[in-house]
C-alpha cells in the first residue's frame, strides 16, 4: 500500500509539473513552436500544423490528467460512475491524439525512419488502450489495472522523446536529428519496459 501511495505521488507530481511546462512553452513562451519547427523540412499548410499540433497537445494533457485521475483508488472506491466517466475521456484523448500525430507523423523530425516509429506508437497505443477497455467490460478488473498502465506510460512519450534529445544534443553534442531518432526508439523501449517493471513492483506481496 506505502509504495503504490509513493508512485502514485510521483507520477502527480510529474504529470502536473510537465503539463504546466508544456503549456507554458506551446500557448505563452513560444506559440508559433519556431525552435519545434526549425528542425522541420519542407513542411507544407504550417498554420494548419499548428493548430492540429495544439489539439494534439490539449488531447494529450487531457489522457495525462484523466489518467492520472482514475489511478486513484479512492475515486474508483467512492463513485464507480465518475471513474467510468473520466475512462471515456481517457480512451477518447487517446483517440485525438493518435489521429493529431498521424497526420504530423509523415513530417516528423528525422523523416521516414522516425514517422514509422510514431505511427507504431499510434497503433499500440490504441490496442492496448482497447485491451483495457474490453478486459473491464468483461469484469477482469486486475487484468484491466495492468492493461491500463500499459497504456498509460504512453502519455510520457513526448516527455522522455525529448528529455532523452536533449541529454544526447545538449550534454554530448550528438547532432540534434540523430539525437532525436534516437530518442524516438529508445522512449518506445523504455515505457513498455517502464509499464512491467510497474506491474511488476505492484503485483510483487513480497516487497515492503
Amino acid at each position: 500500500m506505502r509504495q503504490t501511495k509513493w508512485l502514485y505521488l510521483v507520477t502527480f507530481i510529474v504529470t502536473v509539473v510537465f503539463i504546466l511546462y508544456t503549456t507554458y512553452a506551446n500557448f505563452i513562451y513560444d506559440p508559433e513552436a519556431s525552435r519545434f519547427l526549425r528542425h522541420k523540412i519542407d513542411l507544407e499548410h504550417v498554420s494548419l500544423w499548428l493548430t492540429v499540433m495544439n489539439v494534439h497537445i490539449v488531447a494529450a494533457c487531457a489522457a495525462m490528467l484523466a489518467g492520472l485521475i482514475n489511478f486513484s483508488r479512492r475515486l474508483r472506491e467512492r463513485s464507480a460512475k465518475l471513474h467510468r466517466l473520466i475512462g471515456y475521456v481517457y480512451v477518447l484523448s487517446v483517440a485525438i491524439v493518435d489521429l493529431t500525430s498521424g497526420y504530423m507523423a509523415p513530417s516528423s523530425t528525422g523523416g521516414r525512419v522516425n514517422s514509422i516509429a510514431f505511427n507504431f506508437i499510434n497503433m499500440i497505443w490504441l490496442v492496448i488502450t482497447v485491451i483495457a477497455v474490453v478486459k473491464i467490460r468483461k469484469k477482469k478488473v486486475a487484468e484491466h489495472r495492468r492493461w491500463m498502465i500499459r497504456s498509460y506510460v504512453f502519455v510520457f512519450t513526448n516527455m522522455f522523446t525529448h528529455l532523452i534529445t536533449a541529454a544526447l544534443h545538449n550534454g554530448f553534442g550528438v547532432d540534434y536529428t540523430l539525437s532525436y531518432t534516437v530518442s524516438v526508439y529508445s522512449t518506445i523501449m523504455l515505457l513498455m519496459l517502464l509499464a512491467e517493471l510497474v506491474i511488476r513492483r505492484l503485483n510483487d506481496p513480497v516487497r515492503p
